[in-house]
């Protein structure tokens, strides 16, 4: 059927494969707002909870840490905190690119968006 066109045939499977994964990226980006993850430090003592994109949304103290002189080790947990659900944030980003690379047929380890 398309063997005066050459290429064609597959060039007009391609743009469709594209325009179906340019909708399942678009549906992932608001889901990602959804999608929660926490991240911990000093055994659970401060815990920060992130969206998927990374937008930080709660972050937890346990008042038993307030101490004046342990201002520093209070920071740093809080930074820790952050870091790990920043991290969680970006590994789960990439688990659901992952997703939607496989239902496409492509090769799971494809970087998108290009």
């Amino acid at each position: 059927m398309f063997k005066g066109l050459g290429g064609l045939g597959d060039m007009a499977g391609m743009m469709k494969k594209a325009q179906e994964m340019q909708g399942k990226m678009a549906q992932m980006q608001d889901e990602m707002s959804n999608i929660l993850v926490t991240g911990e430090s000093g055994a659970g003592l401060v815990k920060a909870t992130a969206t998927a994109k990374g937008e930080l949304k709660a972050l937890d103290i346990d008042p038993s840490i307030f101490n004046g002189d342990d201002k520093e080790v209070v920071e740093d947990l809080i930074l820790a905190a952050i870091k790990d659900a920043q991290s969680k944030a970006s590994d789960r980003a990439q688990e659901e690119m992952r997703k939607i690379t496989e239902g496409l047929g492509l090769p799971a380890d494809m970087k998108l968006p290009f």
